[in-house]
């Protein structure tokens, strides 16, 4: 994808301000949202209050502003990416797991991968065809066109490609066929239409059953992969072995049981770093109905 004007000017600006003081800025801008945005606030600490019901008060808020000083880090890490190259993606990123994408790819039917909106996953995007090979993102376009075209110029850094979600079964398919890695995000809450009830933290999370489809109809291995920020600022990709996949025949069950799989594994990463992780969004808003 082309740079267009406006994405040319603010990569610009941003990267004019020495890291450091980005961060520092950054870190700022987040806890500002973090006391200014009463709504967005309280939606944090309640799907934190209610995925860890044993911690505190002082704990629950401290992993809160923690994930708004995470966020700031990463939207100030976000204008280093362009600058990213295999020369140096090493003082960035250290990478653990890759046997998993060798053995899975030498299989020949392609590669799905469980992507979360966990630790840096933009930095991912650009990280992982350094050392492999580009990825096919399928995506939700943002809502913001200056925004969509910003981050959709650096996912395709490095030969990626971006489809976006719905009506793109039969791309991913020919993909996958093709011997592709695609990379999926399976953590987001969505409608009852287009995925099924698992636990997520101890609560019913209505979550997409695409990957469960796709893995179940092509046999494609199925990868967890993520990259949390570590103490010294670096990140981590991490890499782990392919998720079991049921087929029994009895299609609602596997459904259920391995999108249920894909979930526990996104919910063991985030308790892993739970200051990491998404929980401004409203991962539980869509209600089963009690009948």
């Amino acid at each position: 994808m082309k740079k267009d004007k406006s994405t040319t000017i603010i990569i610009f600006l941003f990267k004019a301000i020495p890291l450091a003081i980005r961060r520092w800025l950054f870190r700022g801008l987040f806890r500002l949202f973090y006391h200014a945005s009463a709504r967005q606030r309280l939606i944090t600490l309640h799907n934190l209050h209610r995925a860890f019901p044993k911690k505190s008060l002082k704990e629950i808020t401290a992993i809160a502003k923690g994930a708004y000083r995470h966020l700031g880090l990463v939207a100030a890490d976000f204008f280093e990416i362009p600058f990213i190259n295999r020369e140096n993606v090493h003082k960035w990123v250290t990478f653990e797991g890759l046997e998993h994408i060798d053995a899975t790819l030498a299989k020949g039917k392609g590669l799905l991968s469980i992507v979360a909106h966990f630790g840096n996953w933009e930095m991912m995007t650009v990280a992982f065809p350094m050392v492999r090979q580009p990825m096919n993102i399928v995506y939700r376009p943002l809502d913001s066109p200056v925004l969509e075209n910003l981050t959709s110029w650096v996912r395709t850094l490095n030969g990626n490609s971006l489809i976006p979600k719905g009506g793109s079964g039969r791309t991913i398919t020919r993909l996958l066929g093709e011997n592709k890695a695609l990379g999926i995000l399976s953590d987001q809450n969505v409608s009852v239409r287009e995925g099924v009830f698992v636990d997520f933290f101890g609560r019913p999370a209505c979550t997409a059953v695409g990957l469960a489809v796709l893995a179940m109809r092509t046999g494609a291995p199925v990868i967890p992969a993520f990259m949390p920020r570590m103490p010294d600022g670096t990140y981590r990709f991490i890499v782990q072995a392919p998720v079991p996949i049921d087929n029994t025949g009895d299609y609602e069950r596997d459904l259920f049981t391995n999108t249920q799989r894909f979930t526990k594994v996104v919910e063991a990463m985030v308790r892993r770093y739970p200051d990491q992780w998404f929980w401004l969004h409203q991962r539980w808003k869509t209600k089963q109905c009690q009948l």
